[in-house]
């Protein structure tokens, strides 16, 4: 486990704090999720693991599977009175 002492400083309207490289594990601007956990902010990477996991998952199903294809779905009348319009550009 490594502790490393930084500062948090302002950039622009937000806060910001500078990962020292020995904690590092992503690139510059790569995207990054942040979380609070009690005092505690979780800083995780975004990876295109994601996609790995999605072709893994894929892979899983038979090479029959849907070959038949599938039932066509109902066409349901939708009730849109519920959605409001934004208000005209001009």
């Amino acid at each position: 486990e490594i502790l490393v002492l930084t500062r948090v400083f302002r950039s622009g309207n937000s806060l910001a704090v500078r990962i020292p490289k020995e904690l590092a594990n992503v690139k510059a601007s790569e995207d990054v999720e942040i979380e609070r956990v009690g005092d505690t902010l979780v800083i995780r990477p975004i990876r295109a693991e994601m996609l790995d996991d999605v072709i893994g998952i894929a892979a899983m199903f038979s090479p029959d599977f849907m070959a038949a294809g599938r039932e066509p779905l109902a066409d349901d009348e939708r009730d849109w009175s519920a959605v409001v319009a934004p208000p005209p550009r001009g």
